[in-house]
This record gives C-alpha cells, structure tokens and sequence, in this order.
C-alpha cells in the first residue's frame, strides 16, 4: 500500500546536516509514526514521502524552505539577565523556554548565557539547514484501520 493521505506511515531515518554529522536518529528506538497530509513532519521530507511504500529506502534532501525554514536574525534577542533571575539556575545553553510576547506565547532556545544578558533565539535549532534523511519506511496503515489502545 502506498502512503496517501490520511495513512498512518511509520519510518526509520537518520538525519544528517550538510557536513554529514548526524544531527537525530531512530536508530535503534522506535520508528517514527505520522499520519500523512496531516503536517506532523517537515513539509520536503512529507512531500517526498507521499506515495512511497513500506520497504522502500530513500535518501532525500530539504531546502531550508520545506524544512525548518530560514534563519531569521530579527527573532534572536538579547535579554538582561534581571528579567530571567527567576529562571537563571536552571537555565542551560540550548534549552527551550516559553516567553509571552506581544503576539502570544513563543518558544525561544537559549543560544547563549553571558554575565550580563541571556540570548534568546526563535529560530527552530535546525533553521536555514539543509536536510538530509536517510529513510528506511516500515509500515503504511490505510485511514479507518488504526488499531488505538484505550
């Protein structure tokens, strides 16, 4: 069966950046289950995956645009670390915080943590990368035949 919309489709991959390192891996865990056209992966490797079938290899590429989109250098904030002290110990570079902001809640990673401010990034960590998956599909389970567990 071929993954259309509306299938649940299940997959191994590795992904690595343009430098070959890998950046994430099912390996040796759980494939990861989607339904398709419902936009719980990427945009490119969802595309790319559409009409495949289980057993099918493929080695697929993302444009930044179909992935976790470009950088945009206007979401990266320089804050004092007085209005953080509340968080300060527990905060770690990389970590993912939530910030209300004048447009609703967002989620910023910490790029850096300096003695006296704290850079907040909105970028996605994996923006303006290209992508690169190794995809192994497992499983492809037609609409209205999802067995749930209650």
């Amino acid at each position: 069966m071929k993954i259309e919309p509306g299938c649940r489709a299940a997959f191994h991959y590795t992904l690595k950046d343009d430098d070959g390192q890998i950046l994430d891996s099912s390996e040796g865990g759980q494939p990861l289950s989607y339904t398709a056209g419902a936009g719980e992966i990427v945009p490119g490797l969802e595309h790319a995956l559409m009409y495949r079938e289980a057993g099918e290899h493929l080695d697929i590429s993302v444009a930044p645009q179909e992935g976790y989109g470009l950088r945009d250098e206007n979401a990266v904030h320089r804050v004092n670390r007085e209005y953080l002290a509340g968080l300060l110990p527990q905060l770690e570079e990389g970590m993912a915080v939530q910030a209300d902001t004048e447009n609703g809640p967002r989620t910023f990673f910490v790029s850096e943590i300096g003695s006296d401010s704290v850079i907040l990034d909105a970028n996605h960590p994996l923006a303006g990368l290209t992508l690169h998956f190794s995809v192994d599909i497992v499983s492809v389970t037609p609409p209205g035949k999802i067995k749930v567990d209650y």
